[in-house]
């Protein structure tokens, strides 16, 4: 399916900004199951400096400087994607969990050296045993690894409410465990954080959805705002995401823009700005399918 996607940040300050200094993760990354056909970057006011890099975990990274007073930013990134709907295993046939985290402790297999990263705690995915124990009934002795992941997204789906109010951005695994609400955010790094509780890899996806849902069938959480869902390890397959928000695996609709250990390493605009006083933030998003046309 072809995509355009737009996603439009602006700040307004209540007195002039003398500096804005800025990365930017909204490069949507080319993959299997997804290809970039165009993207357009748009900053007012024009900054001063502006580059692009790759960062360790693959994603296209903009960074831009403004060194002259403004009183209002505006961020604009449009796309054009491509995308298909991945090939996953059965979940019955992955391997035991047990045996996927033994093989990944061992480090023996250059193929699992990609899974490394996302095994431990990170800034924003602590590992407890609270955490471990809501794991556990999801991936019982002997469980096969996807099958548990499955039932593990099904079980936040179920037992935690979608609650733009409920958190920040500094809200803990531990306190969305407890107060069983949140966000894409929240439920993604709950998710990680259980499996990697269990010696497992998994990484955070930051990304869209499609504004526009199927005939016939609702609107997804999380469209006309950036989204985020999950990707395990399946040592010898590869990477297979779930959105633990809408409680199903990603298809063609959902557009992969980066990935991390967590939200923080993804955040789609990150920066610093010196003066400004208060300001006021706006953000928009918009995902439509070409013509509703696969190409």
């Amino acid at each position: 399916m072809k995509y355009s996607v737009s996603h439009t940040t602006g700040y307004t300050y209540s007195e002039p900004a003398s500096l804005s200094q800025n990365e930017l993760f909204l490069y949507p990354r080319t993959t299997a199951c997804q290809s970039v056909l165009q993207h357009t970057l748009t900053i007012v006011p024009e900054p001063q400096y502006r580059s692009r890099r790759t960062d360790y975990f693959g994603n296209t990274v903009e960074l831009f400087m403004l060194q002259h007073p403004h009183d209002k930013l505006e961020v604009s990134a449009t796309s054009v994607v491509l995308t298909t709907s991945p090939i996953t295993p059965d979940p019955g046939q992955t391997p035991p969990w047990e045996d996927v985290a033994r093989r990944l402790a061992a480090n023996h297999q250059p193929g699992d050296f990609e899974a490394l990263p996302y095994m431990f705690a990170s800034p924003l995915v602590f590992l407890s045993p609270d955490v471990q124990a809501y794991a556990r009934t999801s991936f019982t002795p002997g469980a096969p690894l996807l099958a548990g992941a499955l039932d593990l997204m099904q079980r936040i789906f179920a037992e935690f409410a979608y609650d733009k109010t409920a958190s920040t951005i500094d809200t803990t695994v531990e306190q969305v465990l407890e107060n069983r609400k949140g966000v894409c955010q929240d439920f993604a790094h709950l998710a990680i954080s259980c499996l990697r509780s269990l010696g497992l890899a998994a990484r955070y996806v930051s990304g869209y959805l499609e504004t526009i849902p199927a005939p016939g069938k609702p609107k997804l959480i999380g469209s006309d705002a950036s989204h985020a869902w999950v990707s395990v390890f399946v040592p010898d397959v590869g990477w297979i995401d779930f959105d633990p928000t809408n409680n199903v695996m990603i298809d063609q609709s959902h557009i992969t823009l980066a990935w991390g250990r967590d939200y923080g390493d993804v955040a789609p605009v990150k920066g610093v700005v010196m003066g400004g006083g208060k300001h006021r933030l706006s953000v928009s998003v918009d995902v439509a399918a070409q013509n509703g046309e696969a190409t």
